[in-house]
């Protein structure tokens, strides 16, 4: 498997920005435009930057539509990225600047951040779909975590967010096996004695 950079990067930032959306167990991850302005500049977008509550609401709503990305088949996800597509108005054109290179806008770099954002996205399941790679959109297996992430390991076997939930589950496990084996040294150290008196 080996999607494009921008690809990657597309689905990746898709995946953080899914995972912004608040829960029974987070607060709203985007509150203010400020916060937005900074996780924009952070994956290195271009463009204009948003300025109103109104823009920042639109792209909270445009997030909670990519998060369907990981909760549907197939078919539902050639539908979401045809209505993306469509509503952004794509257009697309080769573009060359860092830290990208060559890659492809389909949106204009003045158009509403929402558009850009949901295009980009859509771009990028247009690989995913043609590739038959769909099942590399996945959610966090702890128990606790609902997190989206996209598994870009060669024979798909990631199994956690980028959080903590990997290394939770580690330790997790570590503590298990250390309490299981100090459970067996005493039921071993049980038996001898019993077996003296």
């Amino acid at each position: 498997m080996a999607f494009t950079h921008d690809t990657e990067v597309a689905l990746r930032y898709a995946a953080t920005l899914v995972n912004t959306m608040p829960t029974d167990t987070r607060p709203e991850g985007l509150p203010t435009v400020a916060v937005l302005i900074a996780q924009l500049e952070e994956w290195d977008w271009t463009g204009r930057m948003p300025t109103t509550v109104e823009e920042l609401e639109t792209v909270q709503r445009v997030r909670s539509r990519l998060r369907e990305y990981w909760d549907g088949d197939l078919e539902h996800a050639v539908e979401i990225t045809n209505a993306l597509l469509h509503d952004g108005q794509a257009r697309p054109r080769l573009v060359n600047h860092e830290p990208l290179g060559w890659h492809v806008h389909a949106t204009e770099d003045d158009a509403p951040l929402a558009y850009r954002i949901a295009v980009d996205t859509a771009m990028a399941m247009i690989d995913v779909i043609r590739a038959d790679e769909l099942d590399r959109l996945k959610v966090c297996e702890a128990s606790d975590c609902d997190d989206v992430y996209v598994d870009l390991s060669r024979n798909r076997s990631r199994k956690f967010c980028d959080g903590t939930c990997g290394n939770n589950a580690n330790v997790a496990a570590y503590r298990a096996r250390k309490a299981a084996k100090a459970r067996s040294r005493g039921g071993r150290r049980g038996s001898r004695s019993n077996a003296s008196s």
